[in-house]
């Protein structure tokens, strides 16, 4: 148990704070750090969220979007440095906790229902 509480201790000041919540079926935006030559900018990647993967440090998810007729995916390390924001655009209804089957569909059989949050009503 001792390494465990080692690794956690290294980790923590690594860990990213200002995430949003992220789940299955989100649509998110996530600037993606690009360096070229000497310069560097600020790339966005707008996609749906399939998969997510929670491990501390090396948690991960995984965003398709279609680009030209076809589907892309990227797996994004979400408290690398290389990831400047992520925004959450809107979130959708899902059944699953991997979205794999939208990789056969196409066009608007590949959309999702959107989920909407209720605001607590005031009196």
């Amino acid at each position: 148990m001792e390494t465990q509480t080692l690794v956690r201790s290294i980790e923590k000041p690594l860990l990213k704070t200002n995430l949003p919540t992220i789940r299955v079926g989100d649509q998110v935006k996530v600037g993606v750090l690009i360096r070229e030559g000497e310069k560097e900018r600020i790339q966005p990647y707008q996609g749906t969220v399939i998969a997510q993967h929670r491990a501390g440090l090396n948690s991960t998810i995984t965003v398709r979007r279609t680009f030209q007729g076809i589907g892309v995916e990227r797996i994004f390390l979400i408290h690398s440095p290389r990831i400047s924001f992520i925004e959450v655009l809107r979130s959708s209804q899902v059944r699953r906790a991997k979205l794999y089957y939208l990789r056969e569909r196409v066009g608007k059989q590949a959309r999702l229902q959107e989920r909407f949050l209720r605001e607590p009503e005031v009196q």
